[in-house]
């Protein structure tokens, strides 16, 4: 019993960081293009595969990674590859920016 009990607690934990995951995957949207600029709080892009900018405010808590390290604002630059977070429903708030130097492979 004494071996089963931290096995058990182990997978609980495990489905619920999973299913937690899927959850909050159901309530945002993902958006894939390049940087056109980057000003104060807006972010102007092209989506991948269209020719048309979209413009998005920026939220002030909003995560922002560079090829997975911690980046800020300052870090995205004209043309580079991006993968935007939005909530469902609000296509114009970022709150998750992924930004990629390196080309995709």
């Amino acid at each position: 019993m004494r071996r089963v009990l931290p096995l058990c607690l182990a997978a609980m934990a495990v489905a619920l960081f999973v299913s937690a995951r899927l959850v909050a995957d159901d309530q945002t949207e993902t958006h894939e293009g390049k940087v056109v600029s980057v000003t104060g709080q807006k972010l102007i892009m092209i989506k991948k595969g269209e020719n048309e900018e979209h413009s998005h405010t920026i939220a002030l808590e909003a995560k922002i990674t560079l090829d997975g390290k911690v980046a800020t604002l300052d870090d995205l630059k004209p043309g580079m590859r991006i993968k935007v977070t939005t909530p469902k429903g609000d296509s114009q708030t970022v709150t998750k920016i992924e930004a990629f130097k390196k080309a995709r492979k």
